[in-house]
């Protein structure tokens, strides 16, 4: 593959800048800069540094985040910063995507792709993958409204009744709920269709993936095989 392309595939601008970026000896392979543009490289496992920042080359993307608050999941935020202002250029360039969102005022575990399937499969509820979600609530929580949350609330605009996959109380205001429908603002509805209300909102486990517990709210890291492995480790959901 032609270094420039690679660049491109890559996320660091189209075809032209990536060459203006070689020609300007701003790139390097295996330590050495390079300023032709139309030097083959081999891809596979290619490590490459762009204006002294090391890359590994991959052919699709796959991170997780640790989303702070007062962000919103969108490339056009309203009110809030975008989580894509926490990503690296290039990555929003190449076109990530987040898998699913979070509220603005909820943190915790929002993974990326531009793996189209990944994407889907994900985000879907129709996969049932199970989220777990640590809720702080604005009242005292009671043996009632955990029992309502197992058994099934009504949601408004919903036909039938909606049940957590897993509910326990965690402290005085506090839960640890795990649903695998996906739905508008669930978690929120469902604790006030027991009785409560969210007063903060954590999102720490997708599938059999844990946030992992050093990475700070507004950073980032890929995911590696390893990651993804354990990401699809969790039991079929009924």
């Amino acid at each position: 593959m032609k270094l420039e392309r690679l660049l491109q595939s890559q996320g660091f601008g189209s075809r032209k800048e990536c060459r203006a970026l070689i020609r300007a000896e701003r790139v390097s392979v295996a330590g050495d800069i390079i300023d032709d543009p139309f030097a083959e490289v081999v891809p596979e496992n290619l490590e490459f540094s762009v204006n002294g920042e090391t890359w590994r080359y991959r052919p699709q993307v796959y991170l997780v985040l640790h989303k702070p608050t007062d962000h919103e999941c969108s490339h056009k935020p309203q009110f809030h910063p975008s989580v894509f202002s926490l990503l690296p250029a290039a990555l929003v360039t190449r076109g990530v995507q987040a898998v699913g969102r979070l509220d603005h005022d909820s943190t915790g575990l929002l993974l990326f792709s531009d793996d189209g399937q990944f994407i889907h499969f994900w985000s879907s509820g129709k996969k049932r993958v199970p989220k777990v979600y640590e809720v702080i609530c604005a009242e005292t929580v009671t043996a009632e409204q955990v029992a309502a949350l197992l058994r099934g609330v009504q949601l408004h605009d919903e036909p039938l009744p909606i049940a957590a996959a897993a509910c326990e109380q965690t402290g005085e205001r506090a839960l640890r709920l795990t649903v695998t429908e996906g739905k508008y603002h669930q978690v929120k509805r469902m604790v006030a269709a027991a009785g409560n209300h969210v007063e903060r909102l954590h999102r720490s486990r997708i599938g059999g993936f844990t946030l992992p517990a050093d990475l700070a709210p507004g950073q980032w890291r890929w995911l590696e095989e390893a990651d993804l492995t354990q990401l699809a480790n969790y039991p079929p959901q009924a």
